[in-house]
């Protein structure tokens, strides 16, 4: 297969690694995803990797919780997920570095935007984990400023949904689906591919953001080779 893009920043839902359980780390599930990530490096593609932590906790559910204490709940919840994914590559033979935006040397690198692109070079996947390292921001919008400050060629935000819709396909027998999307659109019509930060910084930056559902891992690769699935969304 032939790759359309050289270097891509993945997002990936805590959800997506619990599989079925809804909840937890379901490693068949992590393992057929990271089966296609070590597909798409063997192809020359550089991976970098956000992943979400509604797996383990929902700041947004947390009740009576400082939002502040509750979204570092959810900062250290990514952390998890991101060693999960981590240990799977390397169970498969591929080089991996994971990079926090809240240092805990012990466990993973300070992210550094330079040591990040070093890796990329030397074939290496890098996941970043703590999201922004900020409250208040969503790891949506950490993946919208990853993938600019690593100079992503795409964003792919794979979900449990095969593209934007224009109402919640899962509740509306009607819903349409949308082969593609301007930017502005999704900034100013509040389709719900993500939040208005994250939105914005693509748009800001001239950042693809191609949307499609990981229920088939295998959508990755097709993704990064250029094939025609989900929604895309660029100017």
């Amino acid at each position: 297969m032939e790759k359309k893009y050289n270097r891509i920043l993945l997002k990936l839902s805590g959800e997506v690694l619990a599989g079925s359980n809804k909840q937890g780390i379901d490693f068949d599930t992590v393992t057929s995803v990271c089966k296609v990530i070590k597909q798409c490096t063997e192809i020359g593609v550089e991976v970098g990797i956000v992943v979400g932590g509604g797996n383990f906790w929902r700041g947004r559910s947390s009740g009576n919780m400082d939002r502040t204490r509750a979204d570092h709940i959810g900062m250290l919840a990514t952390v998890m997920n991101s060693l999960a994914l981590a240990d799977t590559l390397e169970q498969l033979g591929v080089q991996v570095r994971v990079q926090t935006a809240i240092e805990m040397r012990q466990i993973a690198e300070p992210y550094i935007r330079n040591r990040a692109i070093r890796h990329f070079e030397k074939g290496r996947v890098v996941i970043f984990g703590c999201g922004t390292g900020s409250p208040f921001f969503s790891t949506d919008t950490a993946a919208s400023l990853r993938a600019a400050e690593i100079r992503a060629d795409v964003m792919l935000k794979a979900t449990n949904v095969d593209g934007v819709y224009d109402k919640d396909p899962n509740r509306f027998d009607n819903a349409v689906k949308f082969e593609s999307l301007t930017h502005a659109d999704v900034v100013e019509k509040g389709y719900g591919v993500m939040d208005s930060t994250a939105a914005a910084l693509c748009k800001d930056n001239n950042i693809p953001i191609l949307v499609f559902n990981l229920q088939d891992p295998e959508n990755i690769l097709k993704a990064v080779c250029g094939e025609p699935i989900g929604t895309l969304v660029e100017d």
